[in-house]
């Protein structure tokens, strides 16, 4: 069940790292104390180059073939080439097959039948809608993480800043502010990004590509989140509502900062000047005012030592 709740009970003793499952602890804690379980002493076989070990020689010549770059086992059919035969004997086994499994859709056919069940995937047709803002999705698990946006639930949280996320893909990739690592690089330009999302937006840049598209009408869109913007267009109901002004809201996020003019609340403070906003993009706003030079003005001389000249 740890799989499914993201409970994570087995800490390892040496650097808090946790795990969901004992064994998986265990296998961990070899990498402090240099066990190796399933190593036979009395064949012990080395990797000149990288030292790694293996319990049969067998292995070990299979993995000097990464080191050297050899593919001794050719495929006739193809230019592919293999380490090790059992691989080559396996593709050969598949070309060997007759395509057995057709498409009862289009006229395609399959020799694998894993393959098959993927391609029925491009003629299922949508069959999952948000209730809210009536996004499509193919998948159920999809819809159930979309509606995370308008419940505002964020189960995952960041160890480091407590900062939490609705996908535990966003987690993963938050992780990386806190190291600095950049390592998703644009192939066209070479520049780099923490967050595959941000690659894949930025890709978009390049390409023209707008693969978000309303169910609705036409329109496509670079961002999902323009999308979700666009739908409200289409959808009449609006189930939040001011229990102050009665006035209402597509979703719950925009009730949320519509309130705060009833509470007078302002949650961002500027760290410079102790202002406070009640909208995350005023105070970025504001922030320029203090990063910023003024015509006339010396960066390197503190605000303080300048002289007003009358």
């Amino acid at each position: 069940m740890s799989s499914h709740t993201g409970e994570r009970p087995y800490n390892c003793s040496e650097c808090q790292k946790q795990f969901s499952q004992e064994g998986y602890l265990k296998m961990h804690m070899n990498l402090h104390t240099g066990e190796k379980k399933h190593l036979c002493s009395r064949k012990h076989h080395q990797c000149s180059v990288c030292v790694k070990n293996f319990a049969q020689k067998h292995f070990l010549d299979d993995h000097i073939k990464i080191h050297t770059g050899e593919m001794p086992y050719q495929f006739m059919e193809s230019q592919n080439g293999f380490k090790n035969k059992s691989k080559l004997m396996r593709l050969m086994q598949v070309h060997k097959r007759k395509k057995s499994y057709p498409c009862t859709e289009c006229q395609k056919t399959y020799k694998v039948k894993s393959n098959l069940v993927l391609h029925m995937k491009v003629h299922q047709k949508t069959s999952y809608r948000c209730s809210e803002c009536l996004i499509c999705f193919k998948e159920k698990y999809e819809l159930v993480k979309h509606m995370r946006n308008h419940t505002g639930e964020k189960p995952y949280k960041c160890s480091k800043c407590l900062k939490n996320f609705a996908q535990s893909s966003e987690l993963v990739e938050h992780l990386r502010d806190h190291t600095g690592e950049k390592q998703y690089k644009c192939s066209k330009c070479l520049k780099n990004f923490a967050q595959s999302s941000e690659l894949v937006e930025h890709m978009m840049d390049h390409t023209g590509e707008k693969p978000y598209k309303c169910c609705e009408c036409p329109k496509t869109f670079k961002q999902k989140l323009i999308l979700v913007k666009h739908m409200r267009n289409h959808s009449l109901r609006k189930p939040y509502e001011c229990s102050e002004c009665l006035k209402k809201f597509n979703n719950k996020s925009d009730l949320v900062i519509h309130m705060r003019k009833h509470t007078g609340e302002r949650p961002y403070q500027c760290s410079n000047c102790l202002k406070k906003f009640s909208r995350k993009r005023h105070l970025v706003k504001h922030t320029k005012i203090h990063t910023q030079t003024k015509p006339g003005q010396c960066s390197r001389v503190p605000k303080s030592l300048l002289v007003l000249n009358i």
